[in-house]
């Protein structure tokens, strides 16, 4: 009996990693053989999903400040998440950051200096940003841009927001008054003529270019490609090689809901298994949007209560696992 353990990370409390490893200790417990593969979408956690990092830089944070930035480069490919370099978090949230003034300066120095450093291939995962510049500050840094001649530039999102709709879906999350956002829209639909009469992109017109605040499009006018972020990681990871024979693959995230199923690890997962007609078990801090009449789904809260649930959430990810695979085990109580 083999189980797949491919969580996102539940945002907070435990990474995708511990998760997984929680997984896995389930599984062995009951029997089982268990594959660990720790996924993301694009957003924050992409990075350690594709192996860590194993480099660091000094660049400019969202707000000015220098900030180290861990990033990845291993055969001609480089891994960035523009969370490590222009992130939300490093301003200490919404009530720290200037909604107008952030930039992803940061963000381009670290393409910048994987580009440097030999990269031919690089990945920008763009989820967790403080900004909504339009991706203007990372292209300061890229300046000149021909730099990138050659250079297989690729986003990962997980969102497919369009790119001037940024200010008014993102900013409120990272600060922006309602006169700020309206402020930031203008500026975004601005910036998209800029982007068109001097690079010859309409990132007006792209799926996604939104991302991070209009970072995605800024780097789409540049030559990047948009592309989903859960399909990048579960081709860098062969997931679908690892589930085929799998008796079994268990994923989630803190909440799951709708939104889950757009572009999410939790949606990608169970589309992908239930093409290879491999059964899946959802766990989630949370469930809801009926979630759970739809799909096999447990709930960490629901299962053994709020405070365990956030306080201790891979012991307890670990103990509703063992539980579902006791009953699948053969002479374990189960009938599989």
């Amino acid at each position: 009996m083999r189980v797949v353990a491919a969580p996102d990370k539940f945002r907070g409390t435990a990474t995708a990693a511990e998760v997984a490893a929680a997984i896995g200790r389930a599984a062995r417990a009951a029997g089982w053989e268990c594959d660990e593969v720790p996924m993301a979408d694009g957003g924050e956690g992409t990075l350690e999903a594709l192996g860590g990092p194993n480099r660091t830089a000094l660049v400019t944070g969202p707000l000015g400040d220098a900030v180290s930035a861990d990033w990845q480069l291993r055969r001609g490919t480089a891994v960035i998440e523009s969370a490590r370099a222009s992130g939300i978090e490093l301003v200490g949230g919404p009530d720290g950051n200037d909604a107008i003034s952030a930039s992803s300066y940061g963000t381009g120095e670290l393409i910048t200096t994987a580009v440097d450093l030999g990269a031919r291939r690089v990945i920008v995962a763009v989820g967790g940003s403080a900004t909504t510049d339009g991706g203007l500050g990372a292209l300061r840094a890229l300046h000149p841009v021909q730099r990138l001649r050659g250079i297989d530039l690729v986003v990962a999102s997980d969102v497919r927001i369009r790119f001037v709709d940024a200010a008014e879906v993102f900013a409120p999350q990272k600060g922006a008054s309602p006169a700020q956002v309206e402020l930031l829209r203008r500026r975004l639909a601005r910036l998209a003529q800029i982007y068109e009469e001097d690079h010859g992109v309409d990132v007006t017109a792209l799926q996604g270019a939104g991302a991070a605040g209009g970072l995605a499009g800024g780097l789409a006018a540049v030559g990047a490609a948009i592309v989903p972020g859960f399909e990048l990681v579960a081709d860098e990871v062969s997931l679908d090689e690892t589930l085929e024979g799998a008796d079994l693959v268990v994923t989630g995230e803190g909440f799951v809901d709708d939104q889950s199923f757009e572009g999410k690890v939790v949606g990608g997962v169970v589309e992908l298994a239930e093409a290879l007609g491999v059964p899946v078990l959802v766990v989630a801090g949370e469930v809801f949007d009926g979630i759970d009449e739809r799909i096999d789904a447990e709930s960490l809260v629901a299962r053994l209560g709020a405070v365990r649930a956030r306080e201790d959430t891979a012991a307890a990810v670990e103990d509703v696992v063992a539980a579902r695979l006791a009953a699948l085990t053969p002479g374990a109580g189960g009938d599989r």
